[in-house]
């Protein structure tokens, strides 16, 4: 029944967004307007993939988990409400983001949101490009809360240069925000649940200020996360490279670099996402081909017994196992 499947990307504007998604992956995004996020897998409320190919093509993921969750899913945990586990986008900002945090599994049910842990592929980097995670050494809960008062509080983020190909993994409770100059690939917990800490003083699409969420972020943040981390994990093989990203209970992620013409067979019988970062690359299972370039995605359904990777170029992507 299911095959592997892309689907339709749904763009949201921003006013941090731009146009770089057209610049480098060819989307045929809205004229006129600032898009900052591309949700490429999504099944949240109101915000539904349509497949784009093959025999389902016109019906959403909200449709396949309705109708054929285990097919899909395999082992893999649904979210809340029987959903999707993943929520997979491609941001692009051309300003920063706001200052914020999503509620710790712990914490989110007595906030009424949702958990969200996630991880960052930054697919482009303008120079001088940094992300803003976690804190500086030291700063205490009293000294955040006084800053953000004072509006200084982005003194008490720590900072990270980043250039396309590094990695940042951001659990639930993490202070974090993405800098200008930045396209990434955010593989994230099927969740919506921001709260904004400080959003630069700006106003938003309406020409008001963005609603602000002090009181919830305080009471998400955690206070003892202190400068974390780039991804540090290597390369390993030859004509296929290999990389993990990410091991976790939520989602595994790893970086692949292929060679023009090698393969790769997948994992059997596990519900897994191949992006596209570079190159030209072709997933085959059965008689199906899906053929992805730089910023397509393709999910691979449990059921399936073989599936395989073939790079039509010198390639790279990422693969990702939802658990």
């Amino acid at each position: 029944m299911l095959y592997p499947l892309t689907f339709q990307p749904i763009f949201k504007e921003r006013i941090w967004g731009g146009r770089e998604l057209e610049r480098l992956y060819a989307k045929k995004i809205p004229a006129g307007i600032s898009i900052g996020e591309s949700w490429e897998i999504s099944d949240r409320p109101g915000d539904a993939s349509v497949i784009a190919n093959g025999p389902l093509a016109g019906k959403n993921l909200r449709w396949l988990m309705e109708n054929h969750a285990h097919e899909l899913l395999g082992d893999a945990k649904p979210a809340g409400e029987n959903r999707f586990p993943l929520l997979i986008k491609i941001l692009d900002a051309r300003e920063k983001l706001s200052l914020q945090v999503h509620p710790p599994a712990s914490k989110a049910a007595e906030l009424k949101g949702e958990p969200k842990t996630e991880m960052w592929f930054i697919a482009d980097a303008a120079p001088g490009a940094e992300l803003f995670v976690g804190l500086k050494r030291g700063v205490t809960r009293a000294e955040f809360e006084k800053k953000i008062s004072g509006g200084s509080v982005a003194e008490c983020f720590h900072r990270v240069p980043v250039r396309a190909g590094d990695t940042m993994f951001l659990p639930s409770g993490r202070v974090h925000a993405v800098g200008d100059g930045l396209v990434i690939f955010e593989i994230q917990q099927n969740s919506d649940t921001t709260y904004r800490v400080f959003d630069w003083n700006r106003t938003g699409l309406e020409g008001k200020p963005r609603e602000l969420h002090v009181a919830q972020s305080l009471a998400s943040i955690d206070f003892n996360d202190f400068e974390p981390k780039l991804v540090k994990t290597k390369f390993t093989g030859d004509e296929v490279k290999v990389r993990p990203l990410v091991n976790g209970p939520l989602f595994n992620v790893e970086a692949l670099e292929m060679k023009s013409g090698a393969s790769l067979n997948l994992k059997p019988r596990k519900l897994q996402i191949v992006a596209a970062v570079r190159g030209e690359l072709e997933v085959q299972s059965n008689s199906v081909s899906v053929k992805l370039s730089a910023g397509q995605f393709c999910l691979i359904p449990a059921s399936l017994e073989r599936t395989e990777i073939l790079a039509n170029s010198d390639a790279a992507s990422l693969r990702v196992e939802a658990n």
